[in-house]
């Protein structure tokens, strides 16, 4: 049942369903409209559970979709050079998520060459600050992102997990981890770092954990 309220990105999902321009427009409202990460995801809980069961489950299928352009070694590359070499398996599937939420942009941009990060505000506000000295909303990690379209779901089902029958009734399989299937290359690599990523080396100098 719709809201009384329904704000004009959930009204424009109801009329189109939630094809990738509803995915997109949902989560780029979610940042204009709040002023951090946790909020972001009380928004979107919020609109999802206002639209149909297969509009959810949509949601989930584009979120899986958009990784794949960007599970990437090049892209982990870039990842642990902002976090100076410090970038597990679980830290790069958060960054995806981050990086999708930065919006379509920007995630157009760094699909195509990672060292356009340098061009995103949230990677430009983190050069040149130690990790210690970022805020908790900073970090370029949005775990939670993975988890909106289920825990809505389950709300709307009763059940627990749901999602992932819906999902298996349509061939759709997420993942939990990063599988890239581009050349692997090192990340501690000085040299090869200057080649693939000049642009973003230059805010972020590795200080840890390379090699020269």
């Amino acid at each position: 049942m719709r809201d009384a309220a329904v704000d004009a990105c959930t009204a424009a999902v109801y009329c189109s369903g939630m094809d990738i321009d509803g995915f997109w427009l949902l989560l780029e409202c979610s940042a204009r409209e709040t002023t951090g990460p946790r909020q972001r995801i009380q928004w979107l809980e919020h609109r999802l559970s206002h639209v149909s069961r297969t509009d959810i489950v949509d949601f989930q299928v584009h979120l899986d979709t958009a990784r794949r352009p960007i599970d990437t070694y090049a892209m982990w590359g870039a990842d642990s050079l902002i976090m100076d070499g410090l970038c597990s398996s679980d830290g790069f599937w958060y960054f995806q998520a981050w990086l999708i939420g930065q919006g379509q942009r920007w995630y157009q941009l760094a699909a195509r060459n990672p060292d356009t990060l340098a061009d995103i505000p949230a990677v430009r506000t983190l050069a040149g600050r130690r990790r210690s000295q970022w805020a908790d909303a900073e970090w370029p990690e949005w775990e939670e992102l993975d988890y909106v379209a289920s825990i809505v779901h389950d709300q709307v089902t009763g059940q627990e997990d749901s999602i992932y029958d819906a999902l298996a009734a349509r061939g759709h399989r997420s993942r939990s981890a990063p599988a890239p299937a581009d050349p692997v290359w090192d990340f501690d690599d000085l040299t090869e770092i200057q080649r693939r990523l000049p642009r973003l080396a230059s805010l972020f100098p590795r200080q840890r954990y390379f090699k020269a």
